[in-house]
C-alpha cells in the first residue's frame, strides 16, 4: 500500500482550492476541480487517490448527488461532504443517499480537514485489504469447487479401472489372461500417481516460506538428465542442456526443480509422434542478479486459441498425453512465488519456447 496521501477537493469558488492546497499540498498530493465533470477526469487518470471531498452546493449537481453517482465506478475513495448547509435534512440524505464517510461545515478548519484526512485514510486501508481478501477467498473457493470436481473424476477414474480390472481377473481360471489386465491395472495406477505427485507439488507451494540455499546450475541441470535418460533412449529424443553462470544463484531448491520438471515433463511428451528430429532444449544464463531459463520443445506446440488459457488450474489443451491440468498452473504459482516471470511463444507443428527470469533472493 502506498505512503502518500492523494486527495481530490472540488469546489466551485477558485479561492477555496487555492486555499486549501495551499495548506494542505505539504502534506498530501492534491487534487483540485471546480466542476464534477472535471472531477470525474481527475478520478479516472488517478485511480489511486483515497479521499474525496465535494462541496455540497455544486452549480452543476449537488456534492450528495455527484457522490452517490461515483460510489459504482470508483468505489474506494472515501467521500466526505462539505457544506455550509449544515441542516439535519441534509446529513441525513447525504448518509443514506451517498454512503457519505463524514460531514464537514464551511468554512473548514485545518485541524478538522486533516483529522478526516487520517481518518478516511486508515478507513481506506481497511477497506482496501478487506477488498483484497474478498478477492483471495473468491479465488480459494472457486479452486476449491474445481478440487471437488477433480478429486470425483479424476481420482475416481483409475481407481475404478483398477477394480474392474480385479473383478475380471478373479473370473478367470488360468493366470495368463491376468497378463494383460495387470497392464491396464499399471497404467491406472499411474496416472493415479502422477495426480497425487501433482497434488504433492501444489501444495509445496502454499508453504509458507522459501528454503533459500546457493543453486549451481551445472549440478542441477545434470540431476535432470539422468532423471530423464531413459526416457530420451526409449522415445529417441535428443535432450541438450547449455549452462552459463559466472555468479552465486539464490533460490528455492525444491521450487526450481518444480518449475523444470513440469516443463520438461511437457516438452518430452508432447513432442511429434513419428517425427524424426525430436529434440527439447534445456538452457540458463545467470548474470546481473537474475536467472534466464528457457525450455524449448519440437513438438505438437500450443494452438493461438489457448495460449491464454494454459495457465488456468485442470486446462488440458492435447489429448496427446493425459495430463492433470496441474501442470502449468503450478509452474506459474512458483514463478510468483519466486517473484519471476515466463513468456510463451509456440507454432503448432513447430514446437514451444519457455523462457523464465527468475530474481535471484
Amino acid at each position: 500500500m502506498q505512503k502518500e496521501v492523494k486527495i481530490l477537493y472540488i469546489d466551485d469558488e477558485v479561492n477555496n482550492l487555492i486555499g486549501f492546497k495551499a495548506n494542505f499540498r505539504y502534506r498530501y498530493v492534491i487534487h483540485t476541480a471546480s466542476s464534477t465533470d472535471e472531477a470525474l477526469e481527475i478520478l479516472v487518470a488517478n485511480p489511486d487517490i483515497r479521499v474525496v471531498f465535494c462541496d455540497q452546493r455544486m452549480p452543476d449537481e449537488l456534492g450528495v448527488d455527484f457522490l452517490n453517482r461515483i460510489k459504482k465506478d470508483f468505489p474506494r475513495p472515501i467521500r466526505i461532504l462539505l457544506t455550509a448547509y449544515a441542516d439535519m435534512e441534509t446529513v441525513v440524505d447525504a448518509v443514506n443517499k451517498g454512503h457519505i464517510f463524514r460531514f464537514v461545515r464551511k468554512p473548514w478548519l485545518e485541524e478538522e480537514i486533516i483529522s478526516s484526512i487520517e481518518e478516511a485514510d486508515k478507513f481506506y486501508i481497511t477497506s482496501s485489504m478487506l477488498d483484497i481478501k474478498n478477492k483471495e477467498l473468491q479465488k480459494a473457493y472457486d479452486e476449491l469447487d474445481k478440487f471437488a470436481y477433480s478429486v470425483s473424476h479424476d481420482l475416481r477414474d483409475p481407481l475404478t479401472g483398477v477394480l474392474s480390472a480385479v473383478r475380471i481377473a478373479l473370473d478367470f481360471d488360468k493366470i495368463e489372461g491376468v497378463h494383460e489386465l495387470l497392464q491396464l491395472m499399471e497404467g491406472s495406477l499411474v496416472k493415479l500417481d502422477a495426480y497425487i505427485d501433482s497434488l504433492r507439488d501444489y501444495y509445496l507451494l502454499r508453504r509458507g516460506e522459501l528454503m533459500m540455499s546457493d543453486i549451481d546450475f551445472h549440478v542441477l541441470f545434470e540431476n535432470i538428465r539422468q532423471f530423464y535418460k531413459m526416457y530420451m533412449r526409449n522415445n529417441n529424443v535428443t535432450f541438450d542442456i547449455n549452462v552459463y553462470q559466472i555468479e552465486t544463484f539464490k533460490s528455492d531448491k525444491a521450487i526450481l526443480e518444480l518449475i523444470l520438471h513440469n516443463l520438461l515433463s511437457n516438452a518430452f511428451k508432447y513432442q511429434q509422434k513419428g517425427h524424426e528430429d525430436q529434440k527439447v532444449n534445456l538452457s540458463v544464463t545467470v548474470v546481473n542478479g537474475s536467472a534466464t531459463i528457457e525450455v524449448a520443445d519440437t513438438g505438437i506446440g500450443i494452438s493461438s486459441d489457448h495460449i491464454d488459457d494454459i495457465f488456468k488450474l485442470f486446462f488440458r489443451g492435447s489429448d496427446q498425453a493425459k495430463g492433470m491440468g496441474f501442470g502449468l498452473y503450478n509452474v506459474q504459482s512458483a514463478l510468483q512465488k519466486l517473484q519471476g516471470t515466463i513468456d510463451v511463444k509456440s507454432q503448432l507443428a513447430k514446437g514451444t519456447t519457455f523462457k523464465l527470469v527468475i530474481p535471484s533472493k
